[in-house]
């Protein structure tokens, strides 16, 4: 008799599908799009990352408004339109006021929604970080892929340091149900280090690392250990710029919720189950056999009520 997750683990499994259209992707998706597959210097990133989190203002900007609220120089403005091929960024702008203008038309406030409290507009924040995951999934030949990438790496390393310890703890503990050896590191420096050699010693090939905000700098120094030593990179991060992502081979964005005193994790959450998913999908066989294995002892040795 089939487990409640076994049959779950059949029934959710991943449809392919094509990449969703133009008018299925958020403003602010199409904005990062715009700089996607540019080599972009620190100062520029910044730039990027202002635009991408300001859109319905800086869009607007003049370049010395811009200049001043970003902290550079209105020539580095002008060599980051440049970088991205426009003849300046007046040109930039032109392209970004269109996509402004369509994210305000598309939010609460451009709908005229009625007045919500703090709380409400927390969850309405939680709830756009949803959409956005669900627009990232909507090809899913990306996460399948990742996902039997991840299937085949023995052992699979799962990383996760100080703030995103949870969400690797998390994946870590239901990956263990379907994959033969998993690893979770949730210490920086040596233990880090150490960890990961061994993982590639031992044959493995892929990390799975969650750096949510603050990003950790030993963070950064894992993923570069973790490349150094030979090991591919998939991270699961809240920004698609930045050093962490130029580390990866793969970088999967899910927002977090920053509107109360601490953060929350809705989307990343979502994100990391879809990847379990996938990893079940990409061997039915391993994963039925193992969920069966782990209910057998569950039940043994009465783990659950």
């Amino acid at each position: 008799m089939s487990s409640g997750q076994q049959v779950r683990a059949q029934s959710a499994a991943i449809t392919p599908s094509g990449e969703p259209s133009d008018h299925e992707r958020a403003p602010k998706d199409r904005v990062r799009a715009l700089f996607d597959g540019h080599r972009l210097s620190p100062g520029q990133r910044r730039i990027a990352q202002y635009l991408i989190d300001h859109l319905t203002d800086a869009a607007f900007l003049s370049i010395t408004e811009l200049a001043e609220r970003v902290g550079v120089s209105q020539p580095s403005v002008t060599r980051f339109a440049s970088s991205l091929g426009y003849s300046g960024y007046p040109a930039l702008r032109e392209v970004l006021q269109p996509l402004a203008l369509s994210a305000v038309a598309g939010t609460p406030e451009g709908r005229e929604e009625s007045k919500h409290n703090e709380l409400q507009a927390a969850v309405d924040a939680e709830i756009e970080n949803l959409e956005n995951v669900r627009r990232l999934v909507a090809n899913t030949t990306q996460v399948l892929e990742i996902g039997s990438e991840l299937a085949r790496s023995v052992p699979l390393t799962v990383l996760g340091l100080r703030i995103s310890v949870s969400l690797a703890e998390y994946f870590a503990y239901a990956a263990r149900r379907i994959h033969p050896d998993v690893r979770l590191v949730t210490r920086g420096g040596s233990v880090a280090y150490d960890a990961l050699l061994q993982s590639r010693s031992a044959g493995g090939t892929w990390v799975l690392a969650f750096a949510m905000p603050r990003h950790a700098k030993e963070t950064l120094s894992a993923l570069r250990t973790a490349r150094s030593a030979g090991l591919r990179i998939a991270l699961v991060t809240d920004t698609t710029l930045g050093p962490l992502v130029d580390e990866a081979d793969v970088a999967l964005t899910a927002g977090t919720g920053s509107r109360l005193v601490f953060d929350s994790y809705a989307a990343p959450g979502v994100l990391a189950a879809a990847i379990l998913q996938a990893m079940a999908d990409a061997d039915p066989e391993r994963t039925q056999a193992r969920l069966e294995e782990y209910e057998q002892a569950a039940d043994k040795h009465g783990f659950f009520l």
